[in-house]
């Protein structure tokens, strides 16, 4: 366990088969693309909005998914991206990314049981308005670790309510990479939240850019696949997936925000999903398992621009608990690392990008472990990277119990 300044530095810039259904599919040629663009046109010119060109898509999980005109997406309003060279696909791939045998090429999502969006198109899930303004208190929450010391910190203190077990790396990175165990952990309280992911970072504290993708699951039970930026420490600039200009998407079949198909099963069925964020042309690419789904363009940030100088693998959650008894919100799986396989949640095949763009095995040696709390979660490197794992990690915890009370 790593002293408290020791946490203070790493986690500083922490945050915040069921029956086959008959799909209705949505399926367009490009003349009818273009008839739709220029109605959309049309419709905008009497005043009306013309982003999203075809009807939502009403999901079995109670979401709608827009499918919204390339070009009218959120991103593009950024005032940093007036005149964006929009690049809509990566130019290569760095070499020897390791993928895991068990990851599909696409990743599946309960909405595409609804039907698809047609060519230059996006999907763009719908969001409730109570949703941002939580991310946003969950954010300053995490905030208040950059500015505030933790050596007076207590147990009880509002600088606890994120919790984590992660795994740190520090250098000067293009890039990372894990195949990440997916889960559904029980989240307890309406605000309270539960993730596994990636973090991308660079910059000191005040103005900390970061780039984060992974699964997370709210009050609503779900686990969703998800993005994260900002580029001054989680003051004004950044959020969740679309919610404000700035990540680009290119890819027509995944919604971020969206819940994903399939998670785990406690001693059987196991999920996984490849993670993978690398610089191209400039830009940081997002990749979900064999799919590009965007990028977020170099010219959002300043310390992140050139390339990172930390990598942190791992979960978090919140804890609304604070100064009373602990939350039962799980991390991970719900389990402490030590159950292993098919119980206790795990990351693997941990890599990182060099400055040459070449896909790097990190040494389980090099990686730092962290937990915040480890009688409530915790996190077990493992020695053995044979059998196809490589570098890998068991995560997560149950929250409340007799060893963690509060």
């Amino acid at each position: 366990m790593a002293s408290i300044s020791e946490q203070q530095r790493r986690f500083r810039w922490l945050q915040p088969r069921k029956k086959q259904q008959t799909r209705r599919r949505v399926s367009l040629s490009q003349r009818e693309v273009l008839w739709w663009r220029v109605l959309a046109v049309k419709i905008q010119s009497l005043g009306f909005d013309s982003q999203v060109l075809f009807p939502g898509l009403q999901t079995e999980d109670g979401d709608i998914i827009d499918c919204v005109d390339f070009h009218q997406q959120p991103a593009f309003d950024h005032p940093l991206l007036k005149n964006h060279i929009i690049q809509m696909k990566p130019s290569s791939i760095p070499s020897d990314l390791k993928a895991n045998p068990s990851e599909p090429d696409q990743l599946f999502q309960n909405w595409h049981k609804s039907g698809q969006c047609p060519e230059a198109t996006i999907p763009i899930r719908r969001t409730q308005g109570n949703q941002r303004p939580r991310d946003l208190y969950h954010f300053k929450q995490r905030r208040a670790r950059l500015n505030h010391s933790l050596d007076s910190a207590s147990d009880g203190d509002d600088l606890s309510s994120h919790e984590y077990a992660t795994a740190y790396l520090g250098g000067n990175f293009h890039g990372a990479h894990a195949t990440i165990n997916v889960w559904q952990p029980t989240v307890s309280n309406d605000g309270e939240m539960s993730i596994g992911q990636i973090w991308v970072v660079a910059g000191p504290d005040e103005k900390i850019n970061t780039m984060e993708a992974g699964w997370r699951v709210d009050y609503d039970q779900k686990s969703k696949l998800f993005v994260y930026w900002t580029s001054d420490g989680y003051q004004n600039t950044g959020c969740h997936n679309l919610e404000c200009p700035g990540f680009v998407q290119t890819n027509k079949k995944v919604a971020l925000g969206s819940p994903i198909g399939d998670v785990s099963s406690y001693n059987s069925k196991q999920t996984n999903i490849g993670i993978t964020i690398y610089k191209n042309n400039g830009n940081w690419w997002l990749k979900v398992n064999d799919q590009p789904v965007g990028y977020w363009p170099s010219s959002l940030f300043t310390y992140l621009k050139n390339s990172a100088t930390e990598l942190t693998w791992g979960g978090e959650i919140y804890n609304s608990k604070i100064g009373g008894v602990h939350t039962k919100t799980q991390m991970g799986s719900g389990h402490f690392p030590s159950e292993g396989y098919g119980k206790a949640s795990y990351f693997r095949n941990i890599q990182y990008v060099d400055s040459n763009g070449i896909f790097k095995d990190v040494e389980a040696g090099k990686l730092t472990p962290d937990a915040t709390k480890p009688s409530c979660y915790n996190i077990n490197l493992q020695s053995d990277t044979s059998g196809g794992s490589g570098t890998n990690f068991y995560f997560g915890g149950p929250g409340y119990s007799d060893k963690c009370p509060k």
